[in-house]
């Protein structure tokens, strides 16, 4: 079951580091869906949070 869905969250912030760094590989790749066990709704939503905390700079492109 979705994590999201369970907690009842309808909106994932961009400036929760801590929540997307669990949807985020070793390599700062986003994880499958399959892995992250999420709805495609919020799949999606975390991907485009993911993508905006890494154009503010919060969250790093590669590894270094």
């Amino acid at each position: 079951m979705c994590y999201f869905c369970q907690k009842n969250i309808d909106n994932v912030d961009f400036k929760n580091i801590e929540l997307l760094s669990k949807f985020v590989s070793g390599f700062y790749k986003i994880k499958p869906r399959k892995k992250t066990n999420l709805c495609s709704y919020h799949q999606k939503k975390i991907a485009v949070a993911i993508k905006r905390a890494r154009q503010m700079g919060l969250i790093a492109y590669t590894p270094k």
